[in-house]
């Protein structure tokens, strides 16, 4: 079998302050940087992504490489990047036909200045080239929103199990197998596709804890006997008609894929007001964070609303200037992107003190501290955790610099603190702080929570807001409810 692969993935915010550019795809954070052609195959090889484990697992085929990119959450993809990314993968294609199949590894949350629905997009181009009777198989990130167009002109799509994500490389090498056999298969499967009526907050779509915990545990049960039962949580910071939960199923006949989508809707919205709360006001984090800490484990404090992974841009000060003002000890905060004072920083020299106007490049709402500059690092590190192990990191001129009892590790690029590399690559050995502040909704968990004597997650200012029904949606879908348990509709 002869089996093109390409990748295009991003997470986009609509209300974000900041584009996402044909840059950002060169330099991302925790994963590789774009690459074409047969350099995929060294990039991504042993990484964690699902391009990446798709080719391993197609070894024993012809693949064909076309391009793979990624680039840290953000506002909305420009039309350039999206147009010059689309190209690089489309062009490759054409020139490469005949294929017998297609696969495509994508987010689900991508949003482009032309396409709301910027993956439907992806597909629907790719579709034009390959005809109606070549297969393709699709991997989205589970907190994206998939769409009826994605499930209509895609063969099969298989989002991730989990969130954090460990599982794309086995969820890439699950969609390769899906695809070889829906090729072998020679005809479609059926496909039924429904859509929740509820928004999900980030906060409450981690599969490591209560409600998605259980949510996950019976989507595994109701998936038996059909290829494929597809639950993507929504990306619920994307102002389009698709944004939301959707459930799509694949199976030999249209009564195994409705019954099967059914079931699972009929368990999520059991569950529905279990997905409400959970999240504390910063000043009530700090101070729970101070009384408790001590006993041995570091409490961790998720700085949900300024997560780089939600489009947040890793520089609002909210919580770093709350820590201070309560005197917090043993602090150690990651990451704080400000290019500027990194550069500051390296400028000065190890041991030096120094006075920076530090974050709110974003908000326009910095603070001014003055600091020791403890390490310095070029921000080049190797993931190590469970979501990202092997993944080249990239953050550019790095510091450790530490503010009365606060050690901040300030880079150049943004990058989610879902890796306990980011602190070990300036020395900082996360296990032995008090206080861990991350900059991560529910990524970090899978690498931190093990660690930790408590999580707290604390709503201080920034742009991934904990509550969506608080942004200014224009254009979803009439109907949908905006937050879990309450009756009001778009």
């Amino acid at each position: 079998m002869r089996i093109a692969v390409a990748g295009f993935l991003h997470e986009s915010h609509s209300f974000a302050p900041r584009p996402t550019r044909w840059e950002d795809f060169q330099h991302p954070g925790g994963l590789p940087a774009l690459c074409r052609g047969e350099a995929m195959r060294q990039t991504l090889r042993g990484t964690s992504t699902c391009a990446g484990a798709a080719m391993e697992e197609a070894k024993d085929h012809d693949t064909v490489p076309l391009a793979w990119c990624f680039a840290m959450p953000a506002g909305p993809v420009t039309r350039e990047a999206f147009e010059r990314i689309c190209a690089l993968i489309c062009a490759p294609l054409s020139d490469s036909m005949p294929v017998d199949g297609v696969f495509l590894d994508l987010h689900g949350a991508m949003v482009s200045d032309d396409f709301p629905d910027a993956e439907g997009e992806v597909i629907r181009r790719v579709r034009a080239i390959v005809g109606p009777n070549v297969p393709i198989a699709v991997t989205l990130d589970p907190h994206g929103n998939m769409t009826r167009a994605m499930c209509e002109m895609a063969d099969v799509v298989v989002p991730y199990r989990t969130y954090p994500h460990v599982d794309m490389r086995a969820v890439g090498a699950r969609a390769m197998r899906l695809l070889i056999e829906r090729i072998a298969r020679g005809r479609p499967w059926a496909m039924a596709f429904r859509e929740m009526d509820f928004l999900v907050p980030i906060t409450s779509q981690c599969t490591m804890v209560a409600p998605m915990q259980g949510v996950m545990a019976a989507r595994e049960s109701l998936g038996a006997g059909v290829a494929e039962l597809a639950y993507c949580f929504g990306f619920p910071y994307a102002d389009f008609p698709g944004c939301g939960q959707a459930i799509a199923a694949w199976a030999d006949t249209q009564e195994a894929a409705d019954r099967a989508a059914d079931a699972l809707v009929r368990e999520i919205a059991s569950r529905e007001g279990e997905f409400a709360g959970g999240v504390m006001e910063a000043p009530d984090a700090v101070a729970e964070a101070i009384r408790r800490a001590g006993n041995g484990k570091p409490i961790v404090i998720a700085d949900t609303q300024d997560n780089p992974g939600g489009g947040g841009h890793g520089d609002t000060t909210g919580l770093l200037a709350e820590l201070l003002r309560q005197g917090a000890q043993g602090v150690a905060l990651a990451p704080m992107n400000d290019a500027e004072a990194a550069a500051a920083c390296h400028a000065a020299g190890e041991g030096a003190t120094v006075t920076l106007t530090l974050g709110g490049k974003s908000d326009g709402a910095p603070i001014t501290v003055t600091g020791v500059v403890e390490k310095l690092g070029d921000g080049r590190f190797i993931l190590e955790g469970p979501m990202g192990k092997g993944n080249p990191a990239d953050l550019g001129p790095s510091a450790l610099l530490r503010v009365d009892g606060v050690r901040i590790v300030v880079v150049s690029r943004k990058m989610q603190a879902h890796d306990q590399a980011i602190f070990k690559q300036l020395g900082l050995e996360p296990a032995e702080q008090r206080i861990l502040a991350l900059k991560s909704s529910v990524h970090f968990r899978a690498h931190f929570q093990p660690i930790a004597e408590a999580v707290l997650v604390a709503a201080a200012p920034g742009p991934v807001v904990a509550d969506p029904a608080t942004l200014p949606f224009t254009a979803l879908r009439p109907g949908i409810r905006l937050r879990p348990g309450d009756n009001r509709r778009f």
